[in-house]
This record gives structure tokens, C-alpha cells and sequence, in this order.
């Protein structure tokens, strides 16, 4: 599965971003589509992730009740909705996908086979 993430840009603290993941090569299964952020100068870590065949949905708590991840029915494409945006969720947006992984792995990043380029989301105070 290859995968492409967009929908980054700029946008104010308290503002509203939508990141789409798209599967190309291999549409979404079984598959767990995850997806992370890296912060300038700090590591991955873990947003969100969502589980194609029963739309399972996980997130870490510093999203919990602004961000959702849904899919559409092609199995092509998963997104990202962010709201109530903070300066503190700037960073470069990545989402992964895995056939294989298990719950109590989903928030880590080695559990991932697949990902996309990134896209970079700023939010300004």
C-alpha cells in the first residue's frame, strides 16, 4: 500500500484543518490506518488511528474530543478532522497503515508497515 497524506496548512489557534490519507496500489482492508505527528526537534508520537473493517476508532488524550478519523466507503482514503486547533498540535502529520498489528500497539509506530510523506500543519497564536 502506498500511501499520500494532504490537507496541511495554516490556520489560526482555534481554527479547523481536515487531513485525508489516500491508499494507492492496494485499497484498505483489513488494515489499521494510524496516524502521527513529529513537533519540531521531538519524536512521533501517536494522534489517532481508526480500524477499516469495524471503523474502531483510538486517540491519544491531548486530541480526545477535537480530532476524529473516519474513512469513506471506496477503501481508499481516511481522513483526519481537527478541531479547536492549538499552537501545540503544529507539527509534520503522518498516517501508516497495517494489516497486522495489534490493539495494544496501535499507538506505537514500529507497529506500522506503511507510510505516507507527511504534511505539515502550523497553527499560529
Amino acid at each position: 500500500v502506498q500511501l499520500q497524506a494532504s490537507g496541511g496548512g495554516l490556520v489560526q489557534a482555534g481554527g479547523s484543518l481536515r487531513l485525508s490519507c489516500a491508499a494507492s496500489g492496494r485499497t484498505f482492508s483489513n488494515h489499521v490506518v494510524g496516524w502521527f505527528r513529529q513537533a519540531p526537534g521531538k519524536g512521533r508520537e501517536f494522534v489517532a488511528a481508526i480500524r477499516w473493517n469495524s471503523r474502531h476508532t483510538y486517540y491519544a488524550d491531548s486530541v480526545k474530543g477535537r480530532f476524529t478519523t473516519s474513512r469513506d466507503n471506496d477503501q481508499k482514503s481516511v481522513y483526519l478532522q481537527m478541531n479547536s486547533l492549538k499552537p501545540e498540535d503544529t507539527a509534520v502529520y503522518y498516517c501508516a497503515a497495517s494489516r497486522t498489528i495489534i490493539v495494544s500497539s496501535i499507538p506505537n509506530e514500529s507497529g506500522y508497515d506503511f507510510w505516507g510523506q507527511g504534511t505539515l500543519v502550523t497553527v499560529s497564536s
